[in-house]
């Protein structure tokens, strides 16, 4: 590991063990919301425009239909996991951490847990490789991520940014 990896790291945890401290003040400070630096809490879910609460079940939805191929394919099983994995960190460990619940820190986490499902997707590219049930399912999946990705990453970077210089 290089020393700017180490430095990023190094800042990253500080705003971690910093936050918890700071969390309750700064928790009043935000307006609700979905966007990147909104507080998104189940008010804020809530109050979503109804495009998004239908995309957030139809993503859901995509992604539990993988149960059906977890046991015989490893892209299922990645993208399951990635589910179970980022819907647990912000249903349990976020609030542990005492970090503000920011939209952007949830899109950071679909971000680290969904991603290897999505190159798994992309580089085996299962849904042109036959005609069955599951490649229609991993066609979706790829889209679904995919889609996701095109809001999740600029709010994880706009909120890395707010978290780690101000």
């Amino acid at each position: 590991m290089n020393r700017l990896n180490i430095t990023v790291y190094g800042i990253f945890l500080g705003v971690l063990l910093i936050q918890p401290a700071l969390a309750q003040e700064a928790a009043q400070t935000y307006e609700r919301g979905y966007k990147a630096l909104q507080l998104f809490d189940g008010e804020a879910m809530a109050a979503m425009p109804r495009w998004i609460q239908t995309w957030l079940n139809i993503l859901s939805i995509v992604f539990l239909a993988g149960l059906f191929f977890v046991w015989r394919r490893v892209e299922a099983r990645w993208a399951v996991g990635g589910f179970v994995a980022s819907t647990l960190t912000a249903i349990l460990v976020v609030p542990q951490t005492g970090l503000v619940p920011l939209g952007g820190l949830f899109a950071l986490i679909h971000v680290i847990f969904w991603t290897p499902a999505l190159v798994l997707l992309l580089t085996r590219r299962p849904f042109l490789k036959e005609r069955s049930l599951y490649a229609l399912w991993s066609g979706l999946m790829t889209a679904v991520i995919t889609f996701s990705f095109i809001f999740d990453i600029p709010d994880s970077v706009i909120y890395l940014n707010h978290m780690l210089f101000g």
